[in-house]
């Protein structure tokens, strides 16, 4: 039969990520795809406890909800982002389910077609993912190590005049990168001067592995008119609860809220009264350090065995916290094709291509260090730096 789909599916794509982990979870191949937690470090026992204080504490837990979210949890909330210097009132906060909603409602309330965002170039894809479908146009603005470029940004701004700034400012994904407190304080100071939105996408912000290091929030420096932050608790607790949130403007949450009650009324509401339990119950921050301790105990040996490859033009960013690097292979390689050879050779990965909003990359590719064991990080790994000699070496022969 023929269907009459909308136009708008035009727009829609699937995961390259996804994708891939489809056919590496087939075998036995090594992953370093996903951006997926440790589940061996997963708070089992506490997730469970609170589960059961949750149903155990009465009817509500199993009952609708406010669509903004669990007010208990919101304030919660606010008093773990204070702690980060964002001070923001439990009103001004929207629970969503994952913070991949919190992209989308913002999406479906700020966009029209046409409209631009301006993000860095890599950057999220899923985020990629959800402008795209609301036939948003993504312009990627120059970057380094350091973040966007002042003045390739400006001129970005007033050329373009973009309905939002993306960006993904701590251990950002694919990247790895850290902006400084500089980039940050003169992205803010241009959204003033020009009147655009940031978005900024905090996922990993508290998997830091040197926390003196590490310059706050966007939206510290802001008194809540110009930037929406959004985070998780499925990198720090566990993803299935589907448990993010966004703060921002007023207006902004508002008009989320009721997108939202046209999408799924809330967030699953017995996953939100058992993260209350858990917050008072449980020690988040001291079971946060352990994860942060073994990544980068697991970021280490993945470095060490990334820096037996044979070659001084492969380069990469070490890791100051988060869950990848993003490693530039000599320009020969094309990582889309090296990815065939990995996984007959039993190790997987993604190519950098599908994370460009333009001129797409083809010598790049992400790590993930985060899922896997250090035995089979090294296993992994001398199989993809044998991939990798080898494969340089025939590209060169030819």
């Amino acid at each position: 039969m023929k269907y009459g789909f909308s136009q708008r599916v035009r727009y829609l794509k699937s995961s390259a990520v996804r994708d891939i982990l489809k056919v590496v979870n087939k075998g036995d191949v090594i992953s370093f795809a996903g951006g997926l937690p440790d589940e061996k470090l997963f708070p089992v026992e506490a997730v469970q406890d609170a589960f059961s204080k949750a149903i155990g504490s009465g009817n509500k837990a199993l009952q609708y909800g406010e669509t903004e979210g669990v007010f208990d949890l919101r304030e919660q909330l606010a008093e773990r982002m204070a702690v980060k210097g964002i001070r923001r009132k439990p009103d001004n906060i929207l629970v969503t389910s994952g913070s991949q909603q919190a992209i989308d409602l913002f999406a479906r309330v700020m966009f029209n077609p046409g409209d631009i965002v301006l993000t860095e170039n890599p950057t999220y894809l899923a985020a990629l993912q959800v402008f795209e479908s609301y036939e948003v146009k993504v312009v990627g603005v120059d970057s380094d190590d350091d973040g966007m470029i002042e003045e390739d940004l400006e001129d970005k701004i007033a050329r373009l005049k973009p309905k939002c700034i993306y960006v993904v400012p701590t251990f950002s994904n694919p990247g790895g990168k850290v902006w400084s407190l500089d980039r940050r304080k003169k992205l803010l100071d241009l959204a003033r001067k020009y009147h655009v939105v940031i978005f900024e996408d905090d996922p990993y912000g508290d998997i830091q592995f040197d926390q003196s290091s590490t310059p706050p929030p966007i939206a510290s420096m802001d008194d809540n008119k110009f930037v929406l932050y959004t985070s998780t608790f499925s990198k720090t607790v566990v993803p299935a609860m589907r448990i993010g949130w966004i703060v921002g403007p007023h207006q902004i949450i508002r008009l989320m809220a009721q997108a939202k009650q046209a999408s799924d009324l809330h967030t699953n509401s017995i996953s939100q009264h058992a993260l209350v339990h858990l917050l008072n119950d449980f020690d988040l921050d001291g079971h946060i350090q352990t994860i942060r301790n073994t990544y980068l105990e697991r970021m280490h040996i993945m470095k060490g065995l990334l820096d037996g490859v044979k070659n001084e033009e492969l380069t990469y960013i070490t890791p100051k916290g988060g869950m990848f690097f993003w490693v530039n292979m000599p320009k020969q390689i094309n990582t889309t094709d090296l990815l065939e050879v990995a996984v007959e050779e039993g190790v997987a990965f993604v190519p950098g291509t599908p994370f460009y909003v333009s001129d797409p990359q083809q010598n790049t590719m992400r790590l993930n260090f985060t899922n896997a064991s250090p035995d089979l990080i090294r296993d992994g790994m001398e199989r993809l730096v044998k991939v990798i000699n080898q494969h340089e070496y025939e590209t060169v022969m030819v």
